[in-house]
């Protein structure tokens, strides 16, 4: 059977990577805690930046290693996304499945083992896998005015953005084995919980920006 997108507008069919959609997939271990809230307040950053003009152009959706298939987010999760303003209703886990991977056009992880899981699943993930901290350090590298216009579409130029920061890889290395990990929260108290959120949401500013080419409202 195939995934159920999670478009940013409701009621969104499944769309084949490539075209005029662009697939973002956030992937950690039990798709409870880590990669609902990186879903969600992608999702919810897209919305600020761009309201009613986000439409199909961009599917955001999440997966877990060791996915909990059906599972609600768990509760300190929804909690930090309702800290934001943003929306966990809805939610149930998903397993990671050779389908999500191949229909993504950009996989974030919570860690470097994350990636490399998806990466050995192989259908020509390396490219367009990355951890989400890593994925920041490259993208605040790239010059936005090498990118395509907004209105040449957010999936051309969410491409360009991914093919750049690609590029860019093995010239920039993280300043330390820990700097790209996003550590699990799971059972953790909700402090702990909001300290991930806020890391998280730091890591996704500039990566919405360079899509979207709008900074964050203040």
């Amino acid at each position: 059977m195939s995934p159920e997108g999670r478009g940013i507008a409701s009621g969104h069919s499944l769309a084949p990577a490539g075209g005029a959609t662009f697939r973002i997939l956030h992937v950690s271990t039990g798709n409870v805690c880590r990669s609902p809230i990186t879903e969600r307040l992608t999702r919810h950053a897209l919305t600020d930046r761009l309201g009613g003009l986000v439409t199909g152009d961009l599917i955001v959706e999440s997966a877990g290693t060791w996915g909990h298939e059906g599972a609600p987010m768990e509760a300190n999760a929804a909690a930090v996304l309702a800290d934001f303003g943003a929306d966990a209703t809805g939610f149930t886990g998903r397993e990671l499945l050779d389908e999500h991977v191949i229909r993504a056009d950009l996989v974030l992880t919570a860690t470097r083992d994350h990636r490399a899981q998806v990466i050995s699943m192989g259908h020509s993930a390396g490219l367009r896998t990355f951890t989400l901290k890593e994925f920041t350090r490259l993208v605040r590298a790239i010059d936005p005015a090498t990118l395509p216009p907004l209105d040449d579409g957010m999936a051309e130029r969410a491409r360009a953005l991914v093919r750049a920061a690609a590029a860019l890889r093995g010239w920039l290395l993280a300043p330390s084995p820990d700097a790209d990990e996003v550590y699990d929260p799971y059972g953790a108290p909700i402090t702990f919980f909001r300290s991930i959120g806020d890391e998280i949401n730091q890591a996704l500013d500039p990566v919405v920006t360079a899509l979207t080419g709008v900074t964050a409202p203040h």
